[in-house]
């Protein structure tokens, strides 16, 4: 595939960690201090972090200009900060859950867009992580059932 569309497809992964930052940002704020989800929901925002700053240098490294929002992805942001406030733990860490998800097939879906660098960044680095936070939630939307 051509630079274009490598670049073109790292910032499409880029806006979805941009607006998983902002969601596990917004359910921290809304979640009770005491909360037992709070260390889980902390680790998978260090997690995404570390994915934009990821995602950030690979496409300044393929000659690309990275995007600085999440665009249409911040809607799910907003949904999630309202069903926290509303509905507690369980509904956040639920719909983190589906954002989890949603982002292993974001991942997988799309990997033949990029060249032979990025794929190799998205099967060692962006992948793996993918999986834990989305593993991390899943775990912990089941605990919280329970």
């Amino acid at each position: 595939m051509g630079q274009k569309s490598t670049i073109a497809q790292l910032n499409h992964y880029l806006r979805g960690e941009i607006s998983a930052v902002e969601t596990y940002r917004m359910a921290l704020e809304k979640l009770d201090n005491a909360s037992t989800a709070r260390s889980d929901l902390e680790t998978c925002l260090q997690s995404h972090q570390e994915r934009v700053a990821l995602l950030t240098d690979a496409i300044i490294a393929a000659g690309g200009r990275p995007v600085e929002s999440s665009g249409p992805w911040g809607v799910f942001a907003k949904i999630v900060e309202g069903g926290a406030r509303v509905l507690g733990d369980k509904t956040a860490v639920a719909a983190l859950e589906e954002g989890e998800d949603h982002g292993l097939k974001d991942y997988t879906a799309d990997a033949d867009e990029l060249d032979t660098e990025a794929h190799a960044l998205l099967s060692s680095r962006l992948m793996p992580e993918q999986q834990r936070t989305h593993d991390r939630m899943s775990w912990l939307k089941k605990r919280l059932s329970a």
